[in-house]
């Protein structure tokens, strides 16, 4: 099958081989003209053939929207575009619909697989018509990891960028757990060796995953994680995910303070901490930590 491919970094990039490894033809357009096939989005479209998939894989927010209004102008009634990025969902019924006013159809894909994509393969969760799916399924069938899992049609338009917020909340609450795991144990008088510790974990007991495996890759390369500051961004899903629990009232606690962690992390000297220590200060003349 053929497919246009918009954003050739990290994700994009391996998405590409991948597909191409599958027997696929992709034509790949980027900013950076040493990775592009193609210098414009306008060449890239006329290098394909109609009905035409082109799968947008740049960063959320304006980058994508414009994209896909610039793809609305270009592309012809039956053509279908797939947005693969981290899309808040909310933006997918506005993507979709004007695109459907000129006849073109909209997928919205919620990917994971990271760095490792391109040989374990990605997660796809997509949400969109059923036709629209049913057509670029080989495209899924390449990127899905091997095997029986690895995919789904989540529901219709807005579905699979809302199945990876979940998917990153639940992800951000995992990593917490694992790291307060982490901090306990080096705080322990009565163990000796961590990072065995957590490969050990790796067969046999319920906590096994991905994500622990690694932490031990991680821990077997820097085992005090000395060269890593405690510094955590977040990319906004996990945002999503707690407002949507306010908004369904739905209780997210162990998602929603793993998402409050990482505000922490990103404080030299937390404001409420120094609040806590003056009142324990205060009311029971607990000895405070001078600056």
């Amino acid at each position: 099958m053929q497919l246009g491919m918009i954003g050739l970094g990290k994700m994009g990039g391996n998405m590409k081989l991948r597909l191409e490894k599958a027997g696929h033809q992709v034509v790949g357009y980027d900013r950076n003209p040493d990775v592009a096939d193609v210098g414009s989005l306008a060449e890239l479209v006329e290098a394909l053939e109609a009905p035409r998939a082109v799968w947008v894989m740049v960063p959320a927010g304006e980058a994508t929207r414009s994209t896909v209004a610039e793809l609305g102008g270009l592309l012809a009634e039956g053509d279908i575009v797939v947005d693969g990025g981290n899309s808040r969902f909310t933006d997918d019924g506005v993507n979709a619909a004007a695109l459907a006013a000129h006849g073109i159809g909209y997928i919205d894909a919620g990917v994971s697989g990271g760095v490792w994509g391109l040989t374990e393969g990605y997660a796809l969760m997509v949400g969109g018509a059923e036709a629209d799916v049913a057509r670029l399924q080989p495209v899924f069938d390449a990127l899905k990891p091997e095997g029986e899992f690895g995919f789904v049609h989540a529901g219709g338009v807005g579905a699979g960028h809302y199945a990876k917020m979940v998917h990153n909340g639940i992800e951000y609450a995992m990593m917490q757990a694992y790291a307060e795991g982490y901090e306990l144990l080096e705080a322990s008088e009565y163990v000796d060796n961590v990072p065995e510790i957590f490969k050990s974990w790796r067969e046999g007991t319920v906590i096994r995953s991905w994500l622990l495996d690694l932490m031990d890759r991680a821990l077997t390369a820097d085992p005090e994680l000395s060269k890593v500051k405690g510094y955590v961004e977040d990319s906004g899903e996990g945002r999503w995910t707690v407002d949507e629990g306010i908004r369904l009232r739905v209780p997210l606690p162990a998602i929603t303070e793993s998402l409050f962690a990482r505000f922490t992390s990103r404080q030299e000297d937390s404001p409420a901490m120094k609040a806590v220590a003056a009142l324990r200060n205060q009311f029971g003349g607990h000895a405070v930590k001078s600056e």
